[in-house]
């Protein structure tokens, strides 16, 4: 595709990644199923083995490089789940005796990697993500890891500052932009090494696939993540690459309608009373937006908030009719969840993450807010 950066979000997500048309070929090639290719002589072309490239991860990868940075010479590697691809960054750029900064109000299985990250001697330290709290314990370290909007609290940091201090210092930064999606906010755009995600959820939107992608400006930091792919074998199946790239033509159409009906939900919930700590980056009073404003073009799919206690949050959720009691979020229907249910998060009992999907507006609120009411009784 020759990007032009004025062509609108939809049209670039419909068109990105296409091969040039050939006659009578389809216009998206159908997913590339081979261990192995024809490789007479020297190996001097594009393919040679399944567990190194596949031609339809080469469509992939192009598509979600075009979204992320219009226009920029970008490489994007793809994994077979968002955690692979962290996995990937964290290890391929880290070794005993340096240190990296993580978000201790980050996705769950943070802790996981860090018990592994120690284990290899890599020192390990934490700090909030509201307040750019992370600039207080990056100095000598190797890497800033940022999760903004944080997940599940939706804290949301100054990326530009928090990339300005850490280069200065000597360290790299990636942003984990798995709820902004490439749509909502573009970390390279805004100075950051690496635009890290879990494309299960919303780049794919439709809670069937499992994939991530790591997108970086830099040959040699890609060739390193490349490398770690390799070695361990994340790879992406290649049907789960080809329904990736279909479905990222329709990414601004849900995006859009799911951003949308957040912040009305959000709106819808400012008047219970029974909830507190509600929290979307898109509401004027949240101690996000200020931040989330300038360097957000959308506000993400997901609403937090407290209800009472645990009772009150699992009648609620056994009362809606039109969401799903599950965990992840960004997909075409809505999921809800009491979060507290997994450990290791610090959030109350009552705490509930809302991923608004694509259902009519007035029809999930509506069901929002009966469920509200009969959870009180």
């Amino acid at each position: 595709m020759n990007d032009d950066r004025a062509i609108g979000d939809g049209t670039r997500a419909v068109r990105a990644g296409l091969p040039d048309p050939v006659k009578y070929e389809p216009t998206l090639p159908g997913p590339v199923f081979a261990a192995h290719f024809h490789l007479p002589g020297e190996p001097t072309g594009p393919y040679t083995y399944g567990r190194d490239e596949n031609p339809t991860w080469t469509h992939l990868e192009r598509a979600i490089g075009e979204l992320e940075a219009p226009g920029e010479s970008v490489e994007t590697v793809t994994f077979a789940s968002g955690m692979a691809a962290i996995s990937a960054v964290l290890f391929s750029q880290l070794k005993a005796g340096e240190a990296v900064v993580l978000p201790d109000d980050g996705y769950q299985a943070l802790p996981l990697l860090r018990e592994r990250l120690e284990a290899y001697g890599v020192e390990v330290r934490t700090a909030p993500t509201g307040g750019d709290a992370q600039l207080d314990v990056l100095a000598g370290a190797r890497l800033l890891w940022i999760e903004t909007p944080s997940n599940p609290g939706l804290d949301v940091c100054d990326v530009r500052r928090l990339v300005r201090e850490a280069h200065a210092a000597g360290a790299l930064v990636a942003v984990d932009n798995t709820l902004a999606t490439p749509l909502g906010q573009r970390p390279l755009e805004l100075g950051a090494d690496f635009s890290v995600a879990s494309d299960t959820k919303g780049m794919t939107g439709h809670g069937d696939i499992l994939l991530g992608h790591v997108t970086t400006g830099d040959p040699g930091l890609a060739a390193d993540v490349r490398r770690w792919r390799k070695v361990v074998g994340a790879i992406p199946g290649p049907m789960e690459a080809w329904l990736a790239h279909r479905s990222l033509a329709t990414l601004q159409l849900r995006v859009d309608r799911q951003c949308a009906t957040a912040l009305e939900l959000a709106k819808a919930l400012e008047g219970r009373d029974e909830v507190t700590g509600l929290r979307h980056p898109g509401l004027a009073d949240d101690p996000s937006h200020p931040i989330a404003s300038r360097q957000m073009r959308r506000f993400g799919s997901v609403v937090s908030f407290v209800l009472p206690d645990r009772d009150r949050a699992e009648r609620f959720l056994d009362g809606l009719r039109l969401v799903d009691d599950a965990t992840s979020f960004g997909g075409v229907r809505s999921t809800a969840e009491r979060r507290g249910r997994w450990g290791g998060d610090a959030v109350p009992d009552g705490f509930v993450r809302f991923s608004v999907g694509a259902e009519d507006p007035e029809d999930l609120i509506a069901d929002v807010l009966r469920a509200l009411d009969a959870a009180a009784r």
